[in-house]
């Protein structure tokens, strides 16, 4: 018999929509989340001795996957959208099962309102995300040096240059503007997107930013606060 997976927390971040979040941890370093334990889990003895490490592994619950259920084939958006790779060669949130692997910065260790909080950054999951486990990063066995990247080799490391206006940015809050230039820098776009005249806009930190691409720059035009209705 299989044992259900259990949420042992939830993870607040900046992102309250699934476009524009970094397609991978560590893409954008200073996009912060807080971890928050559900209450099973809130006892300090399971977090002693984590505060020594300085990178953790999370799994956790993607948002969705598609309701037909999933094919041994996907469209890596960094391909374009067209070139088909096999599911498992790939990070496609649209898996047998939908979990997620994040390798983020612990940043502290602390006692929130709602109990023990673990301070991150370079997240990459969506506000209120369920977290299934978290593990220590262990460099000793976790990280390889010289190694292949199959399809992605050709396609990873390059960045849009941002055109911000300062008029624009100042509306973030100071500690946000860092991490929303580096969310912008890879792309939020489709890859299979290449009107320079269309408008898109990325939720991030309660604001809409909008911006439109044209070659290599990513021009933001507009910033607008997301009003909240209930």
């Amino acid at each position: 018999m299989i044992d259900e997976l259990k949420v042992i927390a939830h993870i607040r971040t900046d992102f309250s929509q699934k476009f524009g979040i970094p397609r991978q941890s560590g893409l954008a370093p200073s996009a912060k989340g807080v971890i928050l334990f559900e209450p099973e889990y809130q006892n300090p003895s399971a977090l002693h001795g984590i505060e020594g490490f300085e990178y953790l592994w999370l799994l956790w619950k993607f948002e969705v996957t598609k309701k037909e259920g999933w094919q041994p084939t996907v469209r890596p958006p960094k391909l374009g959208g067209n070139t088909r790779m096999g599911v498992f060669a790939t990070r496609s949130p649209f898996r047998p099962n939908s979990i997620g692997l994040s390798s983020v910065r612990l940043d502290s260790v602390a006692r929130s309102g709602e109990g023990m909080a673990l301070y991150v950054s370079g997240v990459d999951m969506r506000d209120n995300t369920p977290i299934y486990d978290i593990k220590p990063y262990l460099p000793y066995t976790d990280s390889h040096e010289n190694v292949k990247a199959g399809f992605t080799e050709n396609i990873s490391g390059w960045k849009l240059k941002v055109d911000f206006p300062e008029k624009f940015l100042c509306l973030l809050e100071q500690e946000k503007r860092q991490a929303a230039l580096e969310l912008l820098e890879q792309d939020p776009r489709p890859a299979y997107h290449q009107d320079s005249t269309r408008i898109y806009g990325v939720q991030f930190a309660g604001f809409d930013i909008r911006f439109v691409v044209e070659d290599m720059t990513l021009r933001v035009i507009e910033v607008v606060k997301i009003q909240h209705t209930l």
